[in-house]
C-alpha cells in the first residue's frame, strides 16, 4: 500500500473500505513518512497537572516522537512544562509553545514570563497566548487581547497567536485581528458528529477559520478522535475510527501542505476525571508509551 501522489483524494475515500490489517499497514506508512506536528502529552500514569515533571520523562517522550514529527506543541510554561520546548529544541524539533492562562492573574503573569524567557533563549518558534480561555469563559475578550498585544510587543520576532475552537475566530473578529497567526482547534467528536461525516466536518471547520483569518496563516492546533470512551451524540469512539480519522486527516494535510498538530501523542489517564473516560484515550501511543495501532 502506498499513500502518495495525485491519488490522495481517492485514497482517503477508500480508507473506510479497507480491512483492518491493510489499515494498520497504511497507518504505519503515514506515521513513518512524518507528521507536521504533535501535541505533547507530558503526564504519566499517576500524574496530573501540578505534579512534578522530570526532564527524564520529557526526554524519553520526545525521543519517541522525534522520528515521526517535525514540530511539538506544549501547553504551559510553568511547573516543569517549560522544559518541554528546551528539550525539544535540543532534539532538533520546532516548537509551538503555549502559555496557559486562566482566572488567576498572578499565575497568568508567571506563565507569560516563562514564555518570554523561553523566547529570549530561542526556544519558541510560535507562541500561543492562552488556550480556550474564551471557550471556558476564564477571561474576557478585552483582557485576552491585552495579553496578546503585550506578547507581540515583547516577542517581536515570534509569531503570536491564541488557541481556541475554530468558531471563536468567526464569532470574535477582534481576536482574529489581534493575532499574528490563527491557531484553531477542530473537533468533530466534541460536536457529536458521527464518524462517517467527521472528516468532512473537520474540513468545514478549518475553512471557516480560514475565512475568519482574512489572509493570515492558519494552523490546526488540535484535531483527533478518541479510541475508547463514551459516545457523544452520533460520535462513537473506537480504535478503528481513531485510526481511520488519523489517516484521513494526515493524508489531507499532507496533500494540501497544511500545518496540523494532531491531538494527541500519548494517552493521559488523569483526564478521565476532567472529561469522562473518553478524555484519557486520544493518544497515538497509549499511556505505557506503546503505539496503539
Amino acid at each position: 500500500m502506498r499513500f502518495q501522489g495525485t491519488d490522495v483524494p481517492m485514497q482517503i475515500h477508500r480508507l473506510d473500505n479497507l480491512q483492518p490489517e491493510d489499515l494498520r499497514t497504511g497507518f504505519l506508512e503515514i506515521l513513518k513518512r512524518g507528521l507536521h506536528g504533535l501535541c505533547f502529552s507530558v503526564y504519566e500514569a499517576g500524574q496530573k497537572p501540578g505534579d512534578p515533571i522530570t526532564a527524564e520523562q520529557i526526554q524519553r517522550k520526545i525521543g519517541i516522537l522525534k522520528p515521526y514529527a517535525r514540530w511539538v506543541r506544549s501547553f504551559s510554561c510553568t511547573q516543569g512544562n517549560e522544559l518541554i520546548p528546551r528539550i525539544a529544541k535540543e532534539a532538533g524539533m520546532k516548537t509551538l509553545v503555549g502559555a496557559w492562562l486562566g482566572e488567576d492573574a498572578e499565575k497568568n503573569g508567571e506563565e507569560l514570563e516563562g514564555l518570554y524567557r523561553l523566547a529570549d533563549d530561542g526556544c519558541v518558534d510560535i507562541a500561543a497566548v492562552g488556550n480556550e480561555v474564551l471557550y471556558r469563559d476564564d477571561l474576557s475578550e478585552d483582557t485576552l487581547l491585552r495579553h496578546i498585544a503585550a506578547a507581540k510587543a515583547r516577542m517581536p520576532s515570534v509569531p503570536v497567536g491564541y488557541v481556541d475552537a475554530y468558531y471563536e475566530f468567526v464569532d470574535r473578529p477582534a481576536v482574529a485581528e489581534g493575532c499574528d497567526i490563527i491557531l484553531c482547534n477542530c473537533y468533530p467528536y466534541w460536536e457529536g458528529t458521527p464518524y462517517e461525516h467527521a472528516f468532512d466536518h473537520m474540513r468545514h471547520m478549518y475553512q471557516l477559520a480560514v475565512e475568519a483569518a482574512r489572509g493570515k496563516r492558519v494552523l490546526i492546533t488540535e484535531t483527533g478522535w478518541p479510541s475508547r470512551g463514551e459516545t457523544l451524540g452520533g460520535a462513537e469512539p473506537s480504535a478503528l475510527n481513531a485510526m481511520k480519522y488519523f489517516m484521513k486527516a494526515q493524508l489531507w494535510a499532507q496533500e494540501n501542505s497544511l500545518e496540523m498538530y494532531y491531538f494527541s501523542s500519548f494517552d493521559e489517564p488523569w483526564k478521565i476525571g476532567a472529561e469522562g473516560e473518553v478524555g484519557a484515550y486520544w493518544g497515538i501511543w497509549d499511556s505505557r508509551e506503546e503505539l496503539k495501532f
